[in-house]
């Protein structure tokens, strides 16, 4: 495994992250000399230095290595190019130019002149500039920004930059300057597709606007949006009974380790429903209630044996699902069964008696019918308590015997009541097949959530009393209401029910086949107004009795109307009241998304470009307030990162308004902004802002308790993927293509992935614990899954039992002595082995210049044009090794001075193939040599 020695001060030096990130932005050390002086000795030493020993190679004729030094007369010259020099300074200090053959050498002295002066130039001017960050470039976001910019400001991971071309980098390899990010007509499309994309997802609710992970433009669509939202509310909530019971088991058995409600919490179950579970089964329950016989009684007696005997967990559990058994069975055992409503000439499938069908399951849910069921003695003969493994088991069937005397099945029944109440037949029902066929044959079809159970027609149906009376909390019902009442307003949800019927029973039903229905048909937009549905009552009504409909079936006929009136009259009344929320909510979405307080202006400029849509544009209000969330993701103060100043605000109607001369500080959300873009690479979040809005974020102590608050979220692996991704040159790793798949077949995707994201882990580990920034290249350790584990050479049964050791929940273990595999720190990753390989072979040349340009910082020219290419398939290099064709590769007079320098920073990866694995020989079969010798 590669190891690289560095200065004992530079080990010294740069011992924590935070030195690391203290040298970003320290200030520069001053100096004493005048620029008086330094123009002297650049005239009267630096130039005769450059005249004898480079300007044969790097004039304006040669500029060998990109690097023209005759156009530099003076110091302003060199300061205008330091870049250039800087690369001088890099070759004086090694001491590798002028080559070594060249005719002329210079003296230590003159060498250590010169290098002394770009020293001092350097400090002058660090001095001279101290605290000026020079031109700042307004510059747009980039892709990534964009896409997590937009995630955070929706709360949806919608990623509209996909399309987006690759940004190009900088001179360092960064993607996030301004003279890099610039805009271009044909990109300006992409932005606009973008905002028209995102805007496609947004849709529009009584209390604002909300955004769906997909685009919900059609009614299918929304109705997938309002739908799936309400199932994800059901699936949070715990409603298992053996789950709340060993949460009150847990808590009687020790009242001191918390409150019932805290335990609950822990559980994740409804504390609610613990307290009415615990004030049902507890001593103090039984001493208040004289029963003694039926289901309740039954249930006391199977608590006290699990509370008073039970000593493990693992038992109690095991108790308390055994008594669940027996509450749910028995609870299915007193369902009644409700026979379809039906009327002659009426579809069985008819919404309105679909619908009362629904109802009456809805009234049992937590009663005992019994005026709809067998006897009680009958009814209890389906039921044997026996059949369970319950604690006291034989006291149990005592309390369940059906007592002989009407009075005393009387107070059974009444008890079975009790029962009910608590232990419903179903705390909720979200998926429902059709319920007036054949029960057996429909409880197989699934998916139709939150269906009501009709044929061919869409309509939804709410069944969740038991879950919002018994389990949920006030403010989780208020939730759950509202994400109803958005289902009906989003999707229409109720209209296209309403339109389903009119259709149904003129085709399938053939029920409104009569000339007197011919005036309402489904695809009359007004076919909900109230004049209309009356009408269609009256004489569906009227139809009803003439054919011989029950008054129960008539009754149904008229309460579905009227059900259906009713939520129309609502639902117009909400919209007309929520048209200006949703305005509101424009501009607070505006204000978001520009990342500061909106000024009047930019109100003013978007509710006139609203009013326009209205009126000019003949847009409803939906269209035109998705069309202002397209103005203003396409507006500069979003696409486009400006810092204004405390001293000199942007006019807000240009964001490349020129502001005031000289260095100014930054204002509190431009510092915001700053802060969030480097930690997050994405806009700041509500409290960041409010901090802003306060001018807080000026207090260091303040700035310095948000940064580690920041750094402590999980967004800030955007810092994470950005600087390591561009800084190493890995980001767009897991869209590397350049393996030969059929050459490597353990090279598939989940392994691409894994590779990208070991070094993002072991930086954010080395970031977390504040660690030396050299265990970057020293550490022991590493970061694998099994993917990536198995590739390493880790055997699968040690993988296995570290994997269990460490309670990883997404796979990802810390694998200590690395070094056993070959691993270790950045340097043996297989992302950059592969990365920096052509696919069939290795390539020392492109792994070295990795070496010396990213990690070491180095600066190495473009290779010239001319230079022979070696072959891309590593068999096919004849009898020659990799290191002997790099040997005849440096005898070019145009390659030795670089390849000196990088071909052993690559060399010494040999032991590693084309994918990172370890290996022995190179795919032509002969052996590896890895020795390098480095700085005689």
């Amino acid at each position: 495994m590669p190891r690289f020695a560095f200065p004992p001060n530079l080990n010294a030096a740069m011992h924590s992250m935070r030195f690391v990130l203290i040298l970003l932005v320290g200030c520069c050390c001053a100096t004493s000399q005048g620029s008086d002086s330094l123009e002297t000795v650049f005239q009267e030493t630096v130039q005769p230095f450059l005249q004898q020993n480079c300007l044969q190679c790097h004039d304006d004729q040669s500029a060998e290595g990109d690097l023209d030094l005759s156009a530099d007369r003076n110091i302003e010259d060199v300061v205008k190019r330091f870049r250039h020099w800087s690369v001088v300074l890099d070759r004086l200090e090694i001491g590798d130019m002028p080559p070594e053959d060249s005719d002329v050498q210079p003296t230590t002295e003159q060498r250590d002149a010169v290098i002394a002066w770009i020293e001092s130039l350097k400090e002058a001017e660090a001095k001279r500039t101290s605290g000026d960050p020079g031109l700042v470039l307004a510059r747009r976001l980039s892709s990534s920004e964009y896409d997590r910019t937009i995630r955070d400001l929706t709360g949806v991971d919608i990623r509209p930059a996909a399309d987006f071309p690759i940004d190009p980098a900088n001179e360092a390899g960064f993607d996030n300057s301004g003279e890099s990010l610039t805009m271009s007509p044909a990109l300006l499309k992409k932005y606009l597709q973008a905002a028209r994309r995102v805007a496609e997802h947004m849709a529009i609710t009584p209390s604002g606007l909300a955004f769906s992970p997909h685009p919900v433009i059609t009614p299918t669509d929304r109705d997938k949006f309002c739908v799936n939202r309400i199932i994800d509310f059901y699936r949070e909530q715990n409603t298992e009974i053996s789950d709340h019971l060993f949460v009150g088991w847990k808590h009687q058995q020790s009242p001191a380790g918390g409150s019932l409600d805290d335990l609950a919490t822990q559980h994740g179950v409804s504390a609610k429903y613990c307290h009415t579970l615990s004030n049902l089964l507890t001593d103090s329950a039984e001493k208040s209630d004289p029963a003694t016989i039926g289901p309740i009684v039954a249930l006391r007696t199977m608590w006290n044996e699990v509370t008073q005997t039970t000593e493990t967990e693992t038992e109690a559990k095991q108790h308390c699902e055994d008594i669940a058994k027996f509450i749910e069975s028995l609870r299915q055992s007193l369902i009644p069964d409700v026979p379809n409503l039906t009327a002659p000439d009426m579809n069985p499938g008819s919404q309105s008696l679909v619908l009362w069908k629904n109802r009456q399951f809805v009234a049992n849910r937590r009663r005992f019918a019994q005026d709809q069921l067998p006897p009680l003695p009958d009814l209890m003969k389906t039921f044997d308590p026996s059949r369970f493994k319950i604690p006291a088991e034989e006291a149990v069937i005592a309390c369940m015997l059906v007592p002989e005397s009407e009075e005393d099945q009387a107070t059974f029944a009444e008890e079975l009541n009790r029962f009910c109440d608590v232990f419903p037949d179903q705390f909720l029902i979200s998926e429902r097949a059709r319920v007036y066929l054949d029960p057996k044959k429909e409880k197989k079809l699934k998916g139709r959530f939150l269906s009501a159970g009709f044929h061919s027609q869409m309509g939804y149906f709410r069944d969740d009393a038991p879950l919002c009376d018994l389990m949920l909390t006030d403010a989780q019902r208020a939730t759950l209401d509202r994400l109803w009442l958005e289902l009906d307003f989003v999707a229409s949800a109720p209209m296209r029910q309403y339109s389903g019927f009119i259709w149904f029973d003129r085709t399938d039903s053939k029920f409104m086949r009569d000339r007197v229905f011919d005036r309402y048909r489904a695809e009359d937009k007004d076919c909900i107004s109230e004049d209309k549905v009356r009408g269609l009552c009256d004489a569906y009504t009227e139809k009803a009795k003439r054919v011989g409909a029950s008054e129960k079936a008539l009754a149904a006929i008229r309460r579905y109307f009227d059900d259906m009136s009713k939520t129309f009259r609502s639902l117009e009344q909400i919209r007309e009241q929520s048209e200006p929320v949703q305005l509101e909510a424009m501009l607070q979405f505006a204000e978001r998304a520009y990342r500061r307080p909106l000024e009047p202006t930019d109100k003013d400029s978007l509710l006139a470009f609203y009013q326009y849509l209205r009126t000019e544009g003949e847009l409803d209000h939906e269209e035109s307030i998705r069309d202002c969330v397209v103005r203003i993701l396409m507006s500069p103060h979003f696409c486009y990162r400006v810092d204004p100043t405390n001293s000199g605000q942007a006019d807000p109607g240009s964001v490349f308004s020129k502001l005031s001369s000289g260095v100014q500080p930054l204002d509190s959300h431009s510092l915001a902004n700053r802060l969030s873009y480097f930690l997050w690479s994405s806009m700041p979040d509500e409290k960041l802002m409010e901090l802003a809005a306060e001018d807080q974020l000026q207090d260091p102590s303040v700035l310095a308790e948000q940064t580690r608050r920041m750094l402590s979220d999980a967004r800030s692996q955007g810092f994470v993927r950005e600087f390591m991704g561009n800084w190493l040159n890995f980001r767009r790793f897991d869209q590397h293509n350049g393996v030969d798949r059929e050459k490597f077949p353990t090279f598939t995707d989940e392994l691409r992935q894994a590779m990208l994201e070991e070094p993002l882990r072991l930086f954010t580990d080395v970031v977390e614990r504040d660690g030396s920034v050299l265990d970057l290249l020293y550490a022991d350790h590493t970061f694998v899954n099994r993917e990536l584990a198995m590739h390493y050479g880790v055997d699968e049964k040690q993988f296995d039992s570290l994997l269990k050791a460490s309670d990883s929940e997404d796979g990802w273990i810390e694998l200590s002595s690395a070094n056993e595999f070959g691993r270790g720190g950045l340097l043996p990753m297989g992302v950059f082995l592969t990365r920096n390989s052509p696919g069939l072979r290795t390539s020392p040349v492109q792994r070295g210049n990795w070496v010396v340009q990213r990690v070491l910082g180095e600066h190495v020219p473009a290779p010239p044009a001319e230079v022979p290419e070696l072959p891309e398939d590593e068999s096919k290099l004849g009898e020659l090794t990799i290191r002997e064709a790099l040997a005849r590769h440096r005898e070019h007079p145009s390659c030795a001075g670089c390849h000196e320098r990088i071909d052993s920073m690559g060399l010494v990866f040999e032991g590693y193939g084309p994918v990172g694995e370890m290996r022995d020989a190179d795919l032509g079969g002969r052996a590896i040599d890895a020795s390098v010798v480095v700085g005689e």
